[in-house]
């Protein structure tokens, strides 16, 4: 069976849109609709017309875009298809935590679950983390959750003393600053570039930190034509899409191991896909309650995420 026009024909047939990571393997980022990191996934789940949504990704994501279109099916491909980082923050543990800093506003980094939602003021991203931080006024105190080393990046660039949970995502937490300057000593002409998920000790290698669209952008802009790239290698299907002239070296986590790999973003494949196109299942449900309360912070985001409109 070629899964690829199955799934073109059961998308126009049920009106449903396919949404994909970077961090998805290169035969579901061309299936897709639209392929793009936490915060353009975001916007594109709230802006769709379609009747069903499927997401392939990962569980938060498809929980978000259930939050922001209620009222739509919305299937993931795989329900094992989780998230380390989602996972380190447990919302009942939060919720004890939350309770030593009555007077803090709630920052949440999009990967993390619903029920971390509905206690969170505000949702971010990589891509708009800075941008909101910064616009929030110098004495407000803010609680971080649920990843330490975007927390402690945010903090470092905007003097912030923003209050961290410990939570980590296991890939971008395991890569290392001896193998960065490995890396460096193979290829001493590329660019460094590192998502700031990443430890500082990696960080402090980066000639460039950004999200996964921003770290695309910069590979476009640059006139550098080798990058040494840390952060899930998904993305190099979109960076040679884009720029199949340059040169691009990856970073794993361990000798002899596809380690740089999310294993959770790899369940999704064209025959889950298909099959679940066929049979709209998995859904993704959630009750109205906690698409309420966890629909608050995402929106907030959204508008604090555009563009000022020109004066």
């Amino acid at each position: 069976m070629n899964f690829a026009e199955e799934i073109k024909r059961l998308r126009q047939e049920k009106n449903a849109v396919i949404l994909a990571h970077y961090y998805t393997i290169p035969e579901v980022q061309e299936i897709a609709d639209f392929v793009g990191d936490s915060l353009a996934l975001s916007q594109k789940a709230a802006a769709t017309d379609a009747d069903i949504i499927l997401f392939a990704g990962v569980h938060f994501m498809a929980e978000t875009a259930k939050i922001l279109n209620p009222n739509k099916k919305v299937l993931i491909p795989d329900l094992e298809a989780g998230c380390s980082l989602a996972d380190s923050c447990d919302g009942a543990a939060f919720g004890e935590f939350l309770k030593n800093y009555p007077d803090h506003i709630v920052l949440s980094y999009i990967n993390c679950s619903a029920a971390v939602k509905c206690l969170s003021d505000i949702i971010v991203t990589s891509g708009n983390a800075l941008k909101i931080v910064n616009a929030l006024p110098q004495t407000q105190k803010i609680v971080f959750a649920p990843d330490r080393n975007l927390g402690r990046y945010i903090n470092e660039q905007t003097g912030r003393d923003m209050v961290l949970w410990d939570g980590v995502c296991y890939l971008h937490n395991a890569f290392t600053a001896e193998k960065v300057a490995e890396a460096k000593t193979a290829h001493p002409a590329a660019e460094v570039i590192a998502h700031p998920e990443c430890t500082a000790s990696v960080l402090a290698f980066a000639d460039y930190i950004g999200s996964t669209a921003a770290m695309l952008k910069r590979v476009a802009s640059s006139d550098k034509k080798e990058f040494i790239v840390i952060t899930e290698h998904g993305i190099l299907h979109e960076l040679k899409k884009q720029n199949p002239e340059k040169t691009f070296h990856i970073i794993n986590t361990a000798e002899n191991c596809a380690c740089s790999e999310c294993s959770y973003m790899k369940l999704n494949t064209l025959e889950k896909i298909y099959l679940t196109l066929r049979d709209e299942t998995p859904e993704l449900l959630l009750d109205a309650a906690t698409i309420e309360a966890a629909r608050k912070p995402i929106v907030k985001m959204l508008e604090m995420s555009k563009p000022k409109k020109q004066s």
